[in-house]
């Protein structure tokens, strides 16, 4: 049985369909990258598996139950957690404040202040700053740190380097191949398809609302993806 199901989803803002038909199993352990061009229906999809979009047909099953109805806080519970596009920090409280508040009612499990702090060491030194005084690096780190402090089975990961300086976005992602080693399970959504590329085990490509590719990494050449990404060709089309 695969951790995360999704089956025939579909999903709308107003007249417009961004999903359509999407269809795809993450297995536990699995790091997922999933990309695209702007407009492509990514954010659409993670968030409506997260709970924060309604969906308008198909499924989400998830350690074999069925959360299509369920509102995030509870998918949250069981163990989804996401990080969103712009990191949507507290901003008037610090570092070690946002941490804290997703610890507070957090599953049982391995993460906590230590080791997110082990595991993003840039977050050591500004616990005591607020979330809108620090970079976007740090930003992004306090993010994510902070879906993690809710012990998540599986983390949606929105746009991780999107605005950050080619720096910044070296730091984080170095700190997530600190997480991946310790066996997370992980969705990344991904505009900087080599970056995704580097950490993924496998890769799927949405074009308006669609995948028209999915399988392992190592199964694609980069002109293959890119093709798919650009619409040029469709490989391994679904839905």
């Amino acid at each position: 049985m695969s951790l995360l199901e999704v089956r025939d989803l579909d999903a709308r803002h107003g007249l417009l369909q961004a999903v359509r038909g999407v269809s795809l199993t993450i297995e536990e352990g699995e790091i997922f990258a999933l990309v695209g061009a702007n407009g492509a229906g990514k954010t659409t999809l993670l968030r409506t598996i997260a709970g924060a979009h309604t969906p308008t047909a198909g499924s989400i099953r998830f350690d074999g139950a069925d959360v299509s109805g369920m509102r995030s806080f509870k998918r949250v519970q069981m163990g989804i957690a996401m990080v969103p596009e712009g990191r949507r920090l507290f901003t008037g409280l610090t570092v070690e404040e946002n941490l804290k508040v997703a610890g507070a009612s957090c599953r049982e499990g391995a993460w906590d202040m230590e080791r997110v702090l082990t595991s993003f060491p840039l977050l050591r030194g500004c616990l005591k700053r607020r979330g809108g005084d620090l970079s976007g690096g740090q930003q992004q780190a306090t993010a994510i740190g902070r879906a993690l402090m809710t012990n998540p089975r599986v983390l949606l990961l929105d746009e991780v380097s999107l605005g950050l300086a080619p720096i910044a976005v070296d730091q984080v992602y170095d700190s997530l191949r600190n997480v991946i080693a310790g066996g997370a399970t992980i969705v990344l959504v991904e505009q900087e398809l080599g970056r995704a590329l580097l950490v993924a085990t496998r890769v799927a490509c949405m074009l308006e609302g669609r995948i028209v590719l999915d399988g392992k990494t190592g199964d694609f050449t980069r002109e293959q993806i890119t093709e798919a990404y650009f619409g040029l060709r469709r490989v391994g089309s679904q839905g």
